[in-house]
Parts: structure tokens; sequence; C-alpha cells
């Protein structure tokens, strides 16, 4: 049976809260084991083109956050 390790997210803005700058994120897929090893499952509806990369960079990040509950 697999389990699930992370949760994939990526950044796709800002906002402020309390006079503090903080990232709103979207869950794009997580990554999950199981007795062949490790594997993602991405929703089929992502487009990471549509994810604004860092300047200069052709790429885009991808964040694992351990889940909660």
């Amino acid at each position: 049976m697999a389990s699930k390790k992370y949760d994939l997210c990526v950044k796709t803005g800002e906002y402020e809260k309390d006079g503090q700058t903080k990232g709103r994120y979207e869950s794009v897929g997580a990554v999950f084991t199981d007795d062949k090893g490790p594997f993602i499952l991405l929703k089929r509806a992502f487009n990471p083109a549509g994810i604004t990369p860092k300047e200069g960079s052709d790429s885009i990040k991808v964040y694992c956050f351990k889940p909660k509950g």
C-alpha cells in the first residue's frame, strides 16, 4: 500500500497579513512510496507554464511540504 510522504505545491503569489508578506501556494500533487520505491502523482490539470519563474530562470520551484494530519 502506498504511503504519502509530501504534498507538492507551487507558489502562485503573495499577500499581506498582519504586516507580513506571506506566500500563496497551490497543491499540484504528492510524493508517495510503496514497495517499488518513491513515485509522484501530479494533477493532470497542472500546467507548469502558468507559474512565473524566478527572473532569469527557465525553471520553476516545486515545494515539498509534510502532509498535515
